[in-house]
């Protein structure tokens, strides 16, 4: 095991820098899950980790040595891929043990090694197929259990499930987690899901356009959002924001929208009166009010735990996620209300929070 301490990381292809002074730090056995959309940065970031992208400026330190000159098979890593990446002329035991064949490991050393990986993974009765002979989710262990038996100070995690069918990420990314929590090794999992972050992570780095947005806990992300960009990229559906001016309505902090309807606001809101901000509201946090905020139902999706409403409250588009099953109909009116204390708050010209 091993901490990883990225200081001022930059990444530059000629005059084009694709990751602007980064730094982050991931504690010797925590998993640190990096979220952001598409060309946020985060698979360059963690192949610079691997060694498979060259810094151009800052360190990168591993274990307490700096690494940025150094091969990726002297890191002491070990890195699981999107594609599997596995040999297809070679049965799951030799592509478990190619790695440290290629050390010149002992046969009785590389046995002993595949056999306990294979264990942890329950991989004992494929050792013996070839990866055509396997599901996405078998390649994908074996992936795994190939990264295991190096033993490596820090493992990577490059999109490893974007390949799989939903159900089979949901059982995968139970597996990884229970890996982790076996191994106890730092592990560093990039995805473009915020769900297998939030459900994985010890803690979330955020990122968009190459800079990191907010680096926290599951929860510390999703309760208090740095921004209205992690506000609504974490959360499914994501957090409704709605514009407006803060104006003073009856001695309460109210906003009013550009449509001119009127939100309760949160009593901290006063300070900001007569500035334009955004005001955010997870779905969950809505609930029907006989004498609330009237809309338009749009579209009723039921799941079965939970039914997601899609409205329009003036000319603003709200989600709800509602837990009860209520008898809505698209077309039909809907008033509803929010919980005023959990609403975000957001500078709309810089997106930060106003706490």
């Amino acid at each position: 095991m091993a901490s990883v301490t990225i200081r001022n990381a930059v990444k530059s292809y000629g005059t084009m820098e694709v990751l602007h002074g980064v730094s982050l730090a991931a504690q010797d056995g925590e998993f640190v899950v990096l979220v952001g959309p598409s060309g946020c940065g985060k698979s360059t970031l963690l192949r610079m980790i691997a060694g498979l992208e060259s810094i151009t400026d800052g360190d990168i330190d591993i274990g307490g040595r700096v690494v940025n000159e150094l091969e990726p098979k002297e890191r002491d890593i070990a890195m699981v891929f999107q594609s599997y990446a596995l040999y297809p002329h070679m049965t799951v035991r030799d592509n478990m043990g190619f790695a440290l064949k290629l050390s010149r490991r002992s046969r009785k050393e590389i046995e002993d090694a595949v056999n306990r990986a294979a264990g942890i993974l329950a991989l004992e009765p494929l050792l013996d197929r070839y990866p055509r002979q396997l599901s996405g989710g078998q390649r994908q262990r074996v992936a795994m259990g190939r990264a295991i038996v190096r033993n490596p100070a820090v493992f990577l995690f490059d999109e490893p499930l974007s390949n799989l069918d939903a159900k089979l990420r949901v059982q995968m990314r139970s597996e990884i987690k229970a890996l982790h929590q076996r191994l106890g090794s730092t592990m560093i999992y990039v995805t473009h899901d915020q769900m297998e972050a939030m459900t994985m992570a010890d803690r979330i780095v955020v990122m968009r356009a190459g800079r990191i947005e907010q680096i926290g806990t599951p929860l510390e992300i999703y309760d208090t959002p740095a921004n209205s960009f992690v506000g609504s990229f974490i959360g499914s559906p994501s957090m409704n924001l709605i514009e407006g001016v803060v104006i003073d309505d009856a001695g309460a902090a109210a906003l009013k929208g550009r449509d001119g309807t009127l939100w309760s606001l949160p009593g901290r809101a006063a300070a900001y009166k007569g500035r334009s901000i955004q005001l955010g509201i997870r779905p969950e946090h809505i609930h029907i009010k006989s004498d609330g905020i009237a809309a338009e139902i749009r579209t009723v999706e039921p799941t079965g735990a939970e039914t997601h409403v899609q409205m329009q409250a003036g000319d603003t588009p709200v989600v709800a996620v509602l837990r009860d099953r209520p008898n809505l109909a698209p077309g039909g009116p809907l008033s509803f209300g929010f919980d005023v204390a959990r609403a975000g708050l957001f500078d709309l010209q810089t997106g930060n929070s106003l706490a």
